[in-house]
């Protein structure tokens, strides 16, 4: 029978400014707060007395912007090494990257999609081994949204699960940019999740986007989850199990109060898929020292 401890883990991205404040003062009922490494390795004074505050309550997962692990610029080992020395520091239960590149012979500022091609399965496994050698674990990457993959020599569901098993590294899956993709590249969304290996998913995303037209559409963290994402995402808990799930906004964030909402509905879809009865008000979350 299930039970509570079978519950899905849903947690916010955690910004500084009037979000961090929002959070502080009123201690909402997340099971964790997940950050960009990059935004807070080099915290100090009054910020980092507060982000270490908030990890006193709530579970830290990492998920990086700049590791450019399918880059072609030599990969940044300087960054890899502070990278795990703020790993140590604050033990998160989860760092996870991009399976993307963000840099050249500069940055790009933006995360690029990977060619679907054997050699670039070959590069990308390489460098996930170096990683993961320094890091001493393994990565979790998560799978991006695209709009063109000139030269393919293979589609992106197998260029995906290559690269999860000769690296064997762990994949976070991002819900959103699966129902994007299937989109604007007519495919099935069900079926492509239906197909990749259960044993890699360790952690989901889901977001809203920007519907330009009927089959195309642009993946912007800067709405609230359409409605045919929460229904992918029903089928997911469906095939995946309680796999932690963060609720992503990076742009027009809302008030916390209408995150909540959403929160509360992530929740309200993963117990109907997972057969749970539903939550009470006083019902406590997971809420826990990393």
């Amino acid at each position: 029978m299930n039970t509570q401890s079978d519950r899905v883990s849903v947690g916010i991205g955690l910004r500084r400014g009037s979000l961090m404040r929002e959070i502080e003062a009123t201690q909402p009922e997340l099971d964790f707060l997940e950050v960009a490494p990059e935004n807070w390795m080099r915290l100090g004074g009054a910020v980092k007395r507060q982000f270490e505050a908030l990890l006193s309550r709530y579970p830290l997962y990492l998920h990086g912007l700049s590791l450019s692990v399918g880059g072609p610029a030599p990969l940044d080992r300087d960054f890899v090494h502070a990278l795990k020395k703020f790993i140590n520091q604050y033990q998160p239960v989860i760092y996870s990257e991009h399976l993307s590149f963000c840099s050249d012979n500069a940055h790009l500022y933006d995360l690029m999609p990977i060619p679907f091609t054997r050699a670039a399965v070959r590069h990308v496994v390489e460098r996930i081994h170096a990683v993961q050698d320094v890091l001493g674990q393994r990565l979790t990457l998560e799978n991006v949204s695209y709009y063109t993959a000139p030269d393919a020599e293979m589609n992106e569901l197998d260029f995906l699960t290559e690269i999860l098993q000769q690296a064997d590294c762990d994949l976070l899956l991002d819900v959103n940019n699966v129902y994007v993709n299937s989109v604007n590249h007519h495919y099935d969304p069900k079926a492509f999740l239906d197909t990749l290996p259960v044993e890699r998913v360790r952690y989901l995303h889901v977001a809203g986007h920007l519907q330009l037209a009927s089959d195309l559409i642009v993946d912007t963290h800067g709405a609230a989850v359409a409605d045919p994402v929460w229904d992918l995402l029903a089928h997911t808990y469906g095939r995946f199990g309680a796999v932690p799930t963060l609720l992503e906004r990076d742009f027009d964030i809302p008030p916390l109060a209408d995150l909540m909402l959403e929160i509360k509905k992530i929740r309200s879809v993963a117990d109907d898929a997972l057969g749970l009865a539903p939550r009470n008000d006083r019902e406590p979350v997971m809420v826990a020292n990393a």
